[in-house]
């Protein structure tokens, strides 16, 4: 009973970086602002929270500096993508691209030294694993019983007619995109908290699974927490077994790693068609 208490609170934690980068695409999505880029503004977060926080020795002020990071980089593709209208999925593909390099030369043996120390201050993590559960529940009320969260849904579902009745599609979707580059932040930054060091590509395809999990969630935040952790248990199963013979069988490293997106690409598979998309989800 131990060992399993333990394996569902190692998915609990695991999952806690997805759930928040998954609420950051839908706050995006649901405005009609595709993004495929969260994987690249989770990485800018984690990148500069370790760098802010080890050079001020404050974890508080690096956990400002990574959200305003990603930030940064979600405001970067609304301009791309609101004002010089490129395509969304170019526009997140090319953000993602711009972190890896990007975090990758931060990272080189130049700046190592300076900018990352072998100790990063760290916000405890259990004030990241309260916003996991919280926000989606908070996100839940705002869509559903207030003002603005009716705008959102509007502009994301029909942008043309949300003009027609006075509404910005374009005011709006930018705010959107802010809470997006929160989340983002929030999340690169759990991801340094969990390790207590930055390392060169550490988000390793969260990003991708959050919006795989959003997808499945049917772009509603509760559903969308309950996929991101149901992905991270096959992580957390990965971490326990890998290197065990299971009935006699040991299984290659190989595909205990590529379990969680072998998963995920299955679940897409199976669930995709059966989730209405936002109507006006990359329309102008």
């Amino acid at each position: 009973m131990a060992d399993f208490v333990q394996f569902l609170g190692l998915a609990f934690v695991l999952g806690v970086p997805v759930v928040l980068a998954a609420m950051g695409g839908l706050t995006s999505e649901r405005s009609g602002v595709m993004n495929i880029g969260l994987e690249g503004k989770m990485l800018f977060g984690a990148c500069v929270t370790a760098m802010v926080a080890t050079s001020t020795q404050n974890a508080w002020l690096g956990l400002v500096g990574g959200i305003g990071a990603a930030i940064l980089a979600s405001l970067l593709h609304g301009v791309l993508t609101q004002v010089y209208r490129m395509d969304h999925v170019i526009s997140g593909m090319s953000i993602n691209i711009l972190a890896w390099g990007g975090t990758s030369y931060l990272y080189s043996p130049h700046f190592t030294d300076r900018a990352f120390g072998s100790t990063i201050p760290v916000v405890p993590r259990e004030v990241f694993y309260l916003l996991a559960v919280a926000i989606p529940a908070v996100i839940w009320v705002y869509l559903k019983r207030t003002r603005g969260g009716i705008r959102l849904m509007a502009v994301g579902n029909d942008p043309e007619k949300s003009r027609q009745m006075g509404i910005d599609p374009i005011r709006v979707r930018f705010m959107a995109l802010v809470a997006t580059g929160v989340f983002c932040g929030l999340a690169g930054a759990m991801i340094v908290s969990n390790t207590g060091r930055f390392s060169e590509g550490m988000t390793s395809g969260r990003g991708f699974i959050a919006l795989a999990a959003l997808i499945i969630g049917g772009w509603r935040p509760v559903p969308t927490m309950i996929a991101c952790f149901a992905f991270m248990l096959f992580q957390a199963l990965q971490i326990q077994f890998q290197g065990q013979a299971i009935f006699g069988v040991m299984l290659p490293n190989e595909l205990w790693l590529s379990m969680p997106y072998l998963v995920t690409l299955l679940a897409l598979a199976g669930l995709i068609s059966k989730n209405s998309v936002p109507a006006g989800l990359g329309k102008a």
